[in-house]
């Protein structure tokens, strides 16, 4: 994976992007192939698929990570467009061949979704959930039939559970890929509370990242 520009605040492309990358390069992608990727960060893997012919639209709630995507776009030549706002609204009324998330997952002691800082881009409530929810129930509404869905997520916040939502919504949903990484800053800042809620075990020092894809038949 090149290298990017990634301002400050924005996250930097780890284990479950290219965890997420590997997937991707196994897409069949054609020129005009309409690609969307929920929470861009860097603009990685956008661009990735951009520079396969495909026609992509990146979404990030943050603004250091839009111009840090545009920004990279802009570097590598590659024509993309990339977009302020939350994904649900900023896709309203269209429909895509292939769906990129790496959405936030770890579970945090606050319920509440952070609404500035480094941590929008990591923590998704309780169960790591919050954003990973709402993706498997806008899925059917963003793909075109027969369209694929690649979702990143950890194992903490139970890819069983990803497998039945996306189900209940009409798709076809596996999980293709899992790895273990080890424990990141955040994870080691919370282990107490990781143990306290279950996630978590004495001794635990390794995250396993799944890959779900899902296709809408």
């Amino acid at each position: 994976m090149p290298r990017l520009i990634a301002l400050p605040g924005v996250y930097r492309p780890q284990a479950d992007t290219l965890l997420l990358a590997g997937a991707l390069a196994r897409e069949p992608l054609s020129p005009g192939t309409e690609v969307i990727e929920i929470g861009t960060g860097t603009g990685a893997l956008a661009l990735s698929a951009a520079a396969r012919g495909a026609k992509v639209t990146a979404v990030d709630i943050a603004w250091p990570a839009v111009l840090a995507a545009r920004l990279n776009g802009w570097r590598r030549r590659l024509r993309l467009r990339i977009l302020h706002g939350d994904f649900a609204a900023r896709s309203r009324g269209r429909r895509f061949d292939l769906v990129l998330a790496n959405p936030p997952y770890v579970p945090s002691p606050d319920a509440r979704l952070p609404t500035r800082g480094n941590r929008r881009a990591w923590d998704a409530g309780r169960d790591g959930r919050a954003v990973i929810d709402r993706i498997c129930a806008a899925a059917p509404a963003l793909l075109h039939p027969g369209g694929v869905l690649l979702l990143v997520h950890s194992g903490m916040c139970g890819a069983q559970k990803t497998l039945e939502l996306l189900s209940r919504q009409g798709m076809s949903a596996e999980v293709t890929e899992r790895v273990w990484v080890p424990w990141g800053p955040v994870l080691r800042s919370r282990r107490g509370w990781l143990q306290e809620q279950g996630l978590a075990e004495d001794g635990d020092n390794r995250e396993e990242l799944v890959i779900v894809r899902a296709q809408y038949v």
